[in-house]
């Protein structure tokens, strides 16, 4: 993170989002602001709070897709929540704490993972040698089988793979002995530090390890994963994660809009309000306790988004209001900004879909006037019908070319050229009913 300025954060979410430079700046000066505030003195680090941020837009302009790239690129735990899946304490719903205790298990996840990348080596070199042990008492056979001279041979053909059809002995750990439904823990039971499912799983395991001839191949991918836990120090895996969640975590809470209201209504719109009042203290700073520890959440960045079409950011509680103190506006997407979405970010809606049929050994050329006619059509149907952004190109593009997708694997070696003629032809009988480019457009 020291080494990305805000400047080239942005050049950075470029290579995967069009246009919206005012929310990639916004953004950008949100996580430099996290490196600023640890080079600063303790005594004032924790005062320096992060500047939460709105997004306002309406759906498939990038809003998610921001901050996502921006979690990845700064190897932060991220979370995508939506406002309207919590409810006012005291109704049927999840609890706003919840989303503090995702954040906490994918961070755990993510460090683990680390960690087991870390010991990868290590881990196959100790499983390659439990695989060798448990092919010691077929030795002879397999080197008259296979013409080896030494036992340095076995592990030779064995690093090889060529040894992964072979059965070997060696102990896994035991599947339940009944199917288990999955076990949602009320939140007092959560508070208390319990996992439910852990403890149910033990109860119901059949017996501990249990000795099972399989193939090579699929002991060492068991004795991989079993090594790499031993090696693994879960309790700092644990306290790595806390750090990284409370120091660097970011949640996306979408939706916003939909719980906006100062004044509770009826029927469903009764507890609105008290989300927000619910949300507001997890957003301003408070101790959360989940099975790992006790999290702080004054420095998590939130950024929240919403199409506020119906409503508006002042339309929620003046306290959470304070707290989202950065606004931006995202645009609508132009015919010109659907033709950049289709041709120039790395994951590219084009490049997608020519590397799927590459796969069929077809090459697959779009010309330049088939790319501006995907983005009129693209542009028209969000006019006439619900306006949802960039998805309304894989709508189109699925259409376009389901032809060539069903038939693929009978043209290996096809060459196919997609030019506006040809997209004209396939999509103007859809174009012209306009019920029926409703559903399928």
């Amino acid at each position: 993170m020291k080494n990305l300025t805000p400047r080239q954060i942005v050049e950075e979410l470029d290579k995967f989002i069009i246009g919206q430079d005012e929310a990639k700046r916004a953004v950008a000066i949100a996580l430099r602001n996290r490196w600023r505030r640890r080079m600063v003195p303790s005594e004032l680090r924790d005062e320096i709070t992060p500047k939460n941020i709105i997004m306002i837009g309406p759906t498939g302009v990038g809003k998610t897709e921001i901050a996502k790239r921006l979690a990845r690129l700064a190897q932060a735990p991220f979370l995508k929540v939506e406002a309207t899946k919590y409810t006012e304490v005291g109704y049927v719903g999840r609890d706003v704490d919840s989303m503090i205790r995702d954040l906490v298990e994918l961070a755990v996840k993510m460090v683990q993972d680390e960690e087991k990348r870390r010991v990868e080596e290590r881990a196959k070199r100790e499983s390659e040698r439990k695989i060798f042990e448990s092919l010691l008492p077929r030795r002879d056979e397999i080197m008259n089988r296979y013409g080896m001279l030494s036992d340095r041979e076995i592990l030779v053909y064995l690093d090889q793979g060529k040894l992964d059809d072979e059965e070997v002995e060696v102990e896994v750990p035991s599947r339940p002995a009944m199917p288990m439904a999955q076990i949602i823990s009320p939140q007092g039971v959560e508070e208390m530090g319990i996992n439910l499912g852990e403890m149910f799983g033990r109860v119901f395991q059949a017996g501990g390890p249990k000795k099972r001839r399989i193939k090579v191949r699929e002991a060492r991918e068991i004795l991989i994963q079993e090594e790499a836990q031993k090696m693994i120090d879960m309790e700092k895996v644990t306290q790595d994660a806390l750090s990284r969640a409370q120091e660097a975590g970011i949640i996306f809470i979408d939706e916003l809009d939909k719980v906006a209201g100062k004044h509770a209504g009826a029927g469903p719109d009764v507890s609105r309000e008290g989300v927000q009042r619910d949300l507001l203290p997890i957003i301003e700073g408070s101790t959360v306790l989940t099975k790992y520890g006790m999290v702080r959440t004054d420095h998590i960045l939130f950024i929240s988004a919403g199409a506020f079409t119906m409503t508006k950011p002042s339309d929620l509680i003046p306290e959470l209001q304070g707290r989202f103190p950065i606004r931006v506006e995202l645009k609508p997407l132009t015919k010109e900004d659907f033709i950049k979405i289709l041709q120039f970010p790395e994951n590219a809606l084009v490049k997608q879909y020519q590397a799927l049929l590459a796969t069929e050994n077809i090459e697959l050329i779009f010309r330049e006037d088939a790319m501006e006619e995907i983005a009129r059509i693209a542009e028209e149907i969000n006019q006439r019908t619900e306006n949802i952004g960039a998805r309304r190109l894989h709508t189109v593009m699925e259409k376009l070319l389901e032809d060539f997708s069903f038939s693929a694997p009978e043209m290996t070696g096809a060459k196919i050229a997609i030019d506006a003629e040809y997209i004209r032809k396939k999509l103007s009988p859809i174009l012209k009913d306009e019920d029926l480019s409703r559903y399928i457009l």
